[in-house]
């Protein structure tokens, strides 16, 4: 029976239990795991074939026909020809694994999950601050992070309206950057649109390439614009200052744009920079619609550092004026769904009906920071096919507390929308997009694929039976349809219920010694 609504939502808000004993204790002593007569699909996009598998501990000790009279204490699992796959990898997430569960991933297929994303850091302070404080934890799913520029920034001394910083702010910036991932982040972050990203120029971000490629890590990007009319430059943009490291494009997607031909003509471009040798990767979620804050509706010079009541005061028309044009070209009022604040749940058209205002003088009250929402600004034959591109790994951009389905259903809408209903990429695809290439964009070398010698996280289904529940309406419904989730060799969520606390905090192989990096 699927988990009650009331406990996950309670779950959810309440964050995960603590456990006594340590995840590699706890792993070390599971009695093991037999999965019998499964359709392995073992995330590389090799065709998928009949195996049995065995867990022993934290990693999968072999994958073949195995007997199960010799193993002794070991639980075994009929697989029934249900599909086994490693578990999914969530390239974009939010959230705070300290105070949060991580259930709704569970419930999607996903062991892990990667943060620090649109140019922040996780936590309040340093990210070796926060790395400490997650060594302590024990979250009920892996969690990797990347470093985020803005944050980096202003721990160097940078004003978040500084468009030129000194050579010795730079190099500052730099060193910080450079030790986040000596610490073992697994890259850098950056968000083009947002304060204090936006500020950034060349210059700034052409200094911090090199530092990400010393250490093999991978730059990721939030972009300066996500429009149909520059898009493609922002992508060059991204381009340039990540040059020599391996760099990666955030949600990828094309506001405003219309149709397959324009996707094809966005894919064209990011194969022509592959094709000059520039590594080259993005992720995209199914959805038409994203979730940021409303910031992103207002001019700059309504954004901080600018004093906003000031703004008001004396450029109020203009603003408004500014407002209107911005969200006539996005649709209109009823394409923007609050998700926070005391309007949420309601479209921004309704909450003007409401107040009998019109919805301008709404926004000019709300402000910039008045609230997050989704932004229903994107094509859906468009987007559907930037996910079938072989180049793009699927994430959800969700969190545990968002208001967008995303986070709640990601992965079971891309298995249930592209694999089963309309049938447009096969399971071994779907799968190796959802883990495989995540983990290869990541660095992670034994995650991701089911091999012998793998960390153990794995997920168990049948794909006619998975569904994503969550809509814009009902934004936290647990996804159903993933039967068994093993995380580091422990059942941690199975029968709609989480089971089990097993996850860790991941740090790339490089700077930290021993398994699970």
């Amino acid at each position: 029976m699927p988990l009650p609504r009331r406990a996950f939502l309670a779950a959810i808000a309440a964050g995960a239990a603590m456990a006594a004993l340590p995840v590699r204790a706890r792993a070390a002593n599971a009695p093991g795991l037999l999965f019998r007569d499964v359709r392995l699909v073992d995330g590389t996009g090799a065709p998928a074939r009949t195996a049995d598998l065995l867990v022993r501990g934290e990693r999968i000790e072999r994958i073949g026909r195995i007997g199960a009279r010799a193993l002794r204490g070991v639980r075994i699992v009929e697989g029934g020809g249900r599909v086994l796959a490693p578990g999914f990898i969530d390239l974009h997430a939010h959230g705070d694994p300290r105070e949060q569960s991580y259930a709704s991933h569970l419930a999607m297929g996903a062991t892990t999950v990667v943060l620090g994303q649109d140019g922040s850091s996780p936590g309040d302070d340093s990210l070796s601050a926060w790395f400490e404080a997650m060594a302590r934890a024990t979250p009920d799913i892996n969690v990797a992070t990347a470093a985020g520029h803005g944050s980096l920034r202003r721990l160097a001394g940078i004003d978040d309206g500084t468009r030129m910083p000194s050579a010795a702010q730079i190099a500052r910036l730099a060193a910080l950057l450079d030790a986040d991932l000596a610490a073992g982040a697994f890259g850098l972050s950056t968000g083009l649109e947002y304060v204090p990203g936006r500020y950034a120029a060349a210059d700034e971000l052409a200094a911090l390439g090199p530092v990400v490629a010393r250490h093999g890590g991978v730059a990721a990007s939030h972009l300066r614009s996500e429009d149909d009319d520059r898009v493609e430059a922002a992508i060059a943009e991204h381009v340039d200052a990540s040059r020599p490291a391996r760099t990666h494009v955030s949600h990828l997607k094309v506001v405003y744009g219309q149709g397959e031909a324009r996707a094809d003509a966005l894919l064209a471009a990011l194969r022509r920079y592959r094709d000059a040798g520039v590594p080259l990767t993005a992720d995209a979620y199914p959805y038409t619609a994203s979730y940021t804050g409303i910031a992103i509706l207002f001019p700059e010079w309504a954004l901080p550092p600018n004093d906003y009541a000031q703004v008001l005061a004396t450029r109020r028309d203009e603003l408004r004026a500014a407002l209107e044009q911005r969200m006539v070209r996005r649709n209109g009022p009823g394409a923007l769904l609050l998700g926070s604040g005391e309007h949420a749940g309601r479209t921004l058209a309704q909450v003007a009906e409401a107040a009998g205002r019109a919805y301008p003088d709404v926004l000019l009250d709300l402000g910039p920071g008045g609230a997050r929402a989704a932004h229903f600004v994107m094509d859906e034959a468009l987007q559907a096919r930037l996910l079938q591109d072989p180049f793009v790994a699927i994430a959800s951009d969700g969190s545990p507390v968002g208001r967008h389905p995303r986070g709640h259903g990601t992965f079971a809408r891309w298995i249930e929308e592209f694999v089963v209903r309309d049938p447009r990429v096969p399971l071994e695809e779907a799968v190796r997009k959802a883990s495989g290439l995540p983990a290869s964009i990541l660095g992670l070398h034994d995650r991701g694929v089911l091999r012998e010698g793998a960390m153990a996280d794995l997920v168990l289904f049948d794909p006619t039976r998975v569904r994503a529940r969550a809509d814009y309406t009902d934004p936290f419904a647990p996804a159903e349809g993933f039967d068994l989730v093993v995380v580091n060799g422990v059942t941690a969520f199975e029968a709609g219920e989480r089971t089990g606390i097993a996850g860790r905090l991941l740090r790339r192989r490089a700077a930290v010694a021993g398994p699970g990096g």
